[in-house]
């Protein structure tokens, strides 16, 4: 967590998405980048044209009992972005990796509201509004057979586990597990949202995925999850593959990741 000032959003850009004085503070998450100033949530943004596409979806999105997610918070001007940060709604709550069946019926209900939307454009490979590709980005397309699989035991089983998928893409939200908060009296409040475009039940397998190698839920609890989720198996291969993939890419692949994963890979693969 950066907890220095020099980290903070500057007071003109408080002020710009009517934050006042209030002092930013660091929130734990969000890569140490992330800020609470009073109501207001502030973090570096993700470039116009993702920043801008997510503030408009989720500024009207109809929320239900099974989900909310926060309002984005325009700044005076009428955008979403002031220099490098965009401003959201402060929302209570805590994460619980442990109420995993909770965390995938409120992503299911989001998949759910979020499902008659079209493919954005920024999702396109080649699309020269995006930065380059990301370690997250690119392990995706590895689970998923559009870039080659790197060469190592654990990832080529998996690779050998592969089977065409017949479900249908959409929007999905493809990091669910730490980032769904729980407060008493409300629904579930989805946040971060990485939008990737695959079948729904893509973004529940990585949060089943996560809560088995990551907080302790039972290997043998993992059928039971995707209960009712054609072709689950199948989406805990591609998470498991996305997952570990991703830890390569990120130089953190060791024998202790390979200790970690084993048990799971041996319950998909």
């Amino acid at each position: 967590m950066h907890d220095t000032d020099a980290a903070a959003p500057a007071v003109e850009v408080l002020r710009a998405f009517g934050g006042g004085e209030a002092r930013p503070r660091p929130l734990a998450g969000g890569r140490g980048l992330t800020w609470r100033a009073g109501d207001l949530v502030l973090r570096p943004h993700d470039g116009r044209v993702v920043t801008d596409w997510r503030s408009a979806v989720l500024a009207t999105l109809p929320h239900t009992a099974e989900f909310r997610t926060p309002r984005p918070v325009a700044a005076r001007h009428g955008g979403w972005r002031v220099g490098s940060w965009e401003a959201w709604e402060w929302v209570p709550g805590a994460a619980d990796e442990h109420r995993v069946e909770d965390v995938l019926r409120a992503g299911a209900a989001f998949h759910r509201a979020v499902a008659h939307l079209d493919r954005p454009a920024f999702l396109d490979e080649g699309d020269e509004t995006v930065a380059p590709n990301d370690a997250w980005r690119r392990a995706d397309r590895i689970a998923w057979g559009e870039a080659p699989m790197l060469h190592d035991p654990t990832l080529q089983r998996l690779g050998a586990a592969f089977r065409p998928v017949r479900s249908s893409p959409q929007l999905v939200h493809g990091d669910l597990l730490g980032n769904v908060l729980f407060t008493e009296g409300q629904p579930p409040t989805i946040i971060d949202w990485p939008p990737t475009w695959r079948p729904a039940g893509t973004g529940l397998a990585i949060a089943a995925v996560d809560a088995v190698c990551w907080h302790g839920v039972p290997t043998d609890r993992l059928a039971a999850l995707g209960a009712g989720i054609p072709e689950w198996r199948q989406f805990l291969v591609r998470a498991l593959a996305f997952r570990v993939a991703t830890l390569h890419l990120l130089g953190a692949w060791d024998g202790a990741a390979v200790v970690r994963h084993r048990p799971v890979v041996d319950a998909v693969a």
